[in-house]
């Protein structure tokens, strides 16, 4: 990994963020929302196409990956602060969700270690799915982490978030940017883009049992303003939600691309969402709705972007891909 001068002259509030996951889809809308508010950006690129979207997009390019984790501190430490937006998803979703996080949980434990006693920040992204069970989250769940969070895999995820919010303890202004399963916008490939392209082979928008679990969304404008803000301004332990629709119900989701698709939106009895949704069996009976009051309020958040009802009427989910 190689670390270039990333130094700008925009004036004494200005910052050098160093952006790991800055070519992704999340990253790919912060990196333009940093620079267009007068800060420097180092961006993350695995891959030389990555790479050549970064520069057009303004940023200056950090050639490595999350298991580089001397030149991920390198980059930390020449820094004003960071964003750590970068997972492995392809490894999580192929079916090593353990090794994923273990690799995380060393890429936090480089870079914390390179802003100690700085008072820089680090923003750490998370997710929120699956925080309570049929009751709103807030920015105060999650920090003990259950007998059930405890035996997932994903749990590891979870503890590599509270691995972050305890670097305050040496000196880093750090804080967790909890995500929405749908950060929505054109472009997105993600859960939505999924669903509709199940929809679309079945012939049938589906939701599982009566519909009425409810999933939280976040436009992606919305997400990398809040990531903006959490850099600049966010307290040392804070925790961030990133939502803007507190929960949106399955089945209006299904409705909406149904309605698009030409197709019925129907029930899928729960001992069928694992054939009838693939992966995202387990996913699609959540009910999970989160609340943003803390973070408002905090930030002076106000999402501005569309509820993911009217970003399903547009045409831009039901493009060929």
């Amino acid at each position: 990994m190689t670390v270039t001068d990333i130094t700008v002259e925009h004036g004494s509030a200005a910052m050098n963020v160093f952006v790991t996951g800055a070519s992704g889809w999340i990253g790919s809308a912060v990196v333009p929302e940093l620079v267009g508010a007068g800060h420097g950006v180092a961006g993350l690129a695995r891959s030389e196409e990555s790479a050549q979207r970064l520069g057009a997009a303004g940023a200056t390019v950090v050639r490595g990956d999350l298991d580089d984790v001397d030149g991920l501190a390198a980059a930390a430490a020449g820094s004003d602060g960071v964003v750590h937006l970068a997972f492995q998803h392809e490894v999580a979703f192929g079916g090593d969700f353990a090794a994923a996080a273990a690799a995380d949980r060393r890429a936090v434990e480089a870079m914390g270690a390179a802003l100690a006693g700085s008072d820089r920040p680090f923003v750490l992204a998370s997710g929120m799915l699956g925080l309570t069970d049929g009751r709103v989250a807030t920015e105060d769940d999650g920090l003990v982490p259950g007998a059930a969070v405890r035996a997932n895999p994903a749990g590891r995820r979870a503890a590599t978030a509270l691995l972050a919010l305890s670097l305050r303890g040496i000196g880093v202004r750090s804080s967790v940017l909890r995500f929405p399963p749908t950060v929505h916008g054109d472009g997105d490939n993600g859960f939505i883009a999924t669903l509709v392209g199940i929809a679309r082979r079945r012939g049938v928008a589906g939701y599982v049992g009566d519909g009425a679990n409810r999933w939280p969304a976040v436009h992606r404008s919305d997400a990398a303003r809040l990531a903006r803000l959490a850099v600049e301004s966010a307290p040392a332990g804070s925790v961030l939600h990133a939502a803007a629709d507190e929960g949106v119900a399955f089945r209006e989701i299904a409705e909406a691309i149904g309605r698009h698709l030409g197709v019925p939106a129907a029930s899928v009895a729960p001992g069928e969402a694992a054939e009838h949704f693939g992966f995202m069996g387990h996913f699609v009976a959540l009910d999970s709705p989160v609340s943003a009051r803390s973070t408002r309020e905090l930030l002076g958040w106000a999402p501005a972007g569309p509820g993911l009802l009217d970003d399903l009427g547009k045409d831009h989910y039901y493009r060929s891909r």
